[in-house]
C-alpha cells in the first residue's frame, strides 16, 4: 500500500463525512430551486478532502442533486424512528451491498456501500452520505441532522455534539430569527401601547 498521509482518518472519518454530506446538500439545495455550477459542488467536494481529479460535468450536478432531496427527509425526520426509518428505505432502496475498498491500494481499507470504485458521482454521494448518517444515528441513538428552523433558510445541519438541541444551521440564522422575534415583540407592545393610551 502507499503512503498515507497523516489527516487521511480525520479527513475521511464519519463525522467528516457526514459534515460533507451536509455541506454538499446545503450547495445542491440552493434557494433559487436553480442547480448549481460544477465548479461550485467540486469546490465543496476539495473543501471536505476528495482527491484531484475532481470533474463534474452539468449532468452529474443534476443526479447529485436529486440525491441531495433524497437525504433531505434523513435531516427532515422529526425525531429517531422517523430518521431510521428513512435510511432504512435509502439504504435497501439506493445503496449496494458492504464492501470494502482501498482503491486499489491509494488508500486504508474502508466501507462502501456504492457499487464500485468508479461509480457516479451521484451514487457516492449517496451512499457515503447514507453509510455516515447511519453511523452518525446509531452511535448517538438520535436523528444525524435536521432542517434549519429560519423561514429564510433551507439548510441541513448535523446534531452530533453535546449540549441542548440545535434548531438552527448557523449562529447567523439563530440570532436573525432571535432579532426578528425581538422585533416583533416590540411592534406588539408598541401597538398595545398605542391602543391603550386612544381609550384613556
Amino acid at each position: 500500500m502507499a503512503a498515507l498521509p497523516d489527516d487521511w482518518s480525520t479527513r475521511h472519518s464519519v463525522l467528516a463525512n457526514a459534515r460533507r454530506t451536509a455541506a454538499l446538500i446545503n450547495t445542491l439545495s440552493s434557494a433559487d430551486d436553480r442547480a448549481p455550477q460544477p465548479r461550485q459542488v467540486a469546490e465543496v467536494l476539495r473543501e471536505y478532502g476528495e482527491s484531484e481529479p475532481v470533474e463534474l460535468a452539468p449532468d452529474d450536478v443534476v443526479r447529485m442533486r436529486a440525491a441531495a432531496l433524497l437525504l433531505r427527509e434523513v435531516f427532515a425526520a422529526e425525531d429517531v424512528d422517523a430518521a431510521a426509518a428513512a435510511l432504512n428505505r435509502l439504504l435497501a432502496e439506493q445503496t449496494g451491498p458492504l464492501r470494502l475498498t482501498s482503491h486499489g491500494g491509494s488508500a486504508p481499507w474502508h466501507p462502501h456501500l456504492d457499487s464500485h470504485d468508479d461509480a457516479p458521482w451521484n451514487e457516492w454521494f449517496l451512499t457515503s452520505s447514507c453509510l455516515a448518517l447511519t453511523v452518525l444515528l446509531w452511535d448517538h441513538q438520535r436523528p444525524p441532522g435536521g432542517l434549519c428552523a429560519s423561514p429564510a433558510c433551507r439548510n441541513v445541519y448535523l446534531t452530533s455534539g453535546p449540549g441542548p438541541a440545535r434548531r438552527y444551521c448557523s449562529r447567523r440564522c439563530a440570532t436573525r430569527e432571535r432579532v426578528a422575534a425581538h422585533r416583533r415583540g416590540q411592534r406588539a407592545t408598541d401597538t398595545e401601547s398605542g391602543s391603550g393610551s386612544g381609550n384613556s
